[in-house]
């Protein structure tokens, strides 16, 4: 009862424009292992009850139906006892409620809590021959890829140093419950929407989301802006260091994990130092699929853009006062980020076709000089 009565005052002290799309309020942030999950299903932006109650989808990363419950009432429900195929979770899943056959309101995400494998590296030579970095082969006992004969040995050495940490046993303690949001950047270029992608990094995903919320990107520049790579495929924008000198970090490091998500065109991702767990505040934009396919395990994909791909090219294109730093003549102004409800999820519909796909281009007016009579 007490968990039902908070839920109840989570959601009266919602802020009305986010509020207004969650159908679904949990109780509390964190639930532990085979506990109720208390949640209040509420009748927002709708003046009746569909004639066969509402229906809950459990959804996975795929956007595939994992498990129903159908015929349901407003009020407050548990979602352990309705779809108990949450307690088998191993990835972060959403669920979406269901009315007269469409998918409306904010989806519910539900993250496992897992223990993080320990990430697997190695000193590697960059393409120039001389500098040296260090390079991510694989987290825990499993690599990144599997087909690379150096990577199995360098890993079949690693485990038979003594001093092996072969890290914690994997283990499952609870579950994090809360609202989509996705992220808009108001830039003085125009607005970019992310969508923020937890079912590839759970934790750098609400990392990013609880800075947002903060206020820590408010007033900050796009201190790294890299028109092409050596090869001369587009490469990244960089942002999130509210020092604008490209050292800046929120003040600690996030542990890496092993997002599968592409760097694709839109993709963002976490920027760090050479330690694979150094990450903490700037990120990065990914400008094309050639120019950043080489970043894939090797940074944290966490999200994509999903509108905004004007202001992104814009960016993109600003004049460089220094090319090695990638600092802009005038540097880009990110001057307000805030969390917006995301999109209803469709059952059956991949999140990831919602990315932007192509570069956008000038329009060109056709006939130019020509005036029409």
């Amino acid at each position: 009862m007490r968990l039902i009565l908070t839920a109840i005052l989570a959601l009266l002290t919602l802020s009305p424009a986010l509020a207004a799309q969650d159908l679904l309020q949990p109780a509390r942030l964190y639930i532990g292992l085979e506990r109720p999950i208390p949640v209040i299903l509420s009748m927002r932006g709708r003046s009746e009850i569909p004639e066969k109650g509402f229906t809950l989808l459990l959804l996975d990363r795929e956007g595939q139906v994992v498990e129903s419950a159908e015929g349901l009432q407003p009020g407050p429900i548990d979602l352990a006892e309705l779809l108990p195929g949450i307690g088998d979770l191993e990835e972060t899943a959403r669920i979406q409620v269901i009315a007269d056959g469409m998918a409306i309101g904010t989806p519910l995400v539900i993250q496992p809590l897992l223990t993080p494998p320990l990430v697997r590296s190695v000193q590697d030579v960059r393409p120039d021959g001389e500098s040296r970095y260090t390079r991510v082969i694989g987290f825990g006992d499993e690599l990144l890829d599997p087909e690379d004969a150096g990577d199995r040995q360098d890993l079949a050495d690693q485990l038979a140093d003594p001093d092996w940490d072969p890290g914690e046993p994997l283990t499952k303690t609870g579950f994090r419950l809360y609202n989509d949001r996705d992220v808009v950047m108001h830039t003085d270029h125009g607005d970019i929407r992310i969508t923020l992608a937890p079912e590839h990094a759970p934790n750098t995903a609400w990392n990013f989301r609880q800075l947002v919320d903060g206020g820590f990107y408010e007033d900050t520049i796009f201190h790294r802006v890299v028109h092409f790579d050596r090869n001369g495929h587009r490469f990244v924008i960089q942002s999130g260091d509210p020092s604008g000198s490209g050292n800046g970090s929120a003040g600690y490091n996030l542990p890496m994990e092993p997002s599968d998500l592409p760097h694709d065109l839109g993709v963002i991702s976490m920027a760090r130092a050479n330690h694979p767990d150094s990450a903490g505040s700037q990120f990065f934009i990914c400008l094309s699929r050639e120019g950043t396919a080489r970043l894939d395990g090797q940074y944290i994909a966490f999200g994509w853009a999903t509108d905004g791909g004007e202001a992104i090219a814009r960016i993109a294109d600003l004049e460089i006062e220094d090319v090695q730093s990638g600092r802009p003549v005038t540097p880009p102004r990110i001057m307000s980020v805030e969390l917006v409800p995301s999109k209803p999820q469709q059952p059956g519909t991949r999140r990831q076709n919602s990315r932007i796909s192509s570069w956008w281009e000038q329009p060109r007016e056709e006939n130019p000089g020509r005036r029409s009579r």
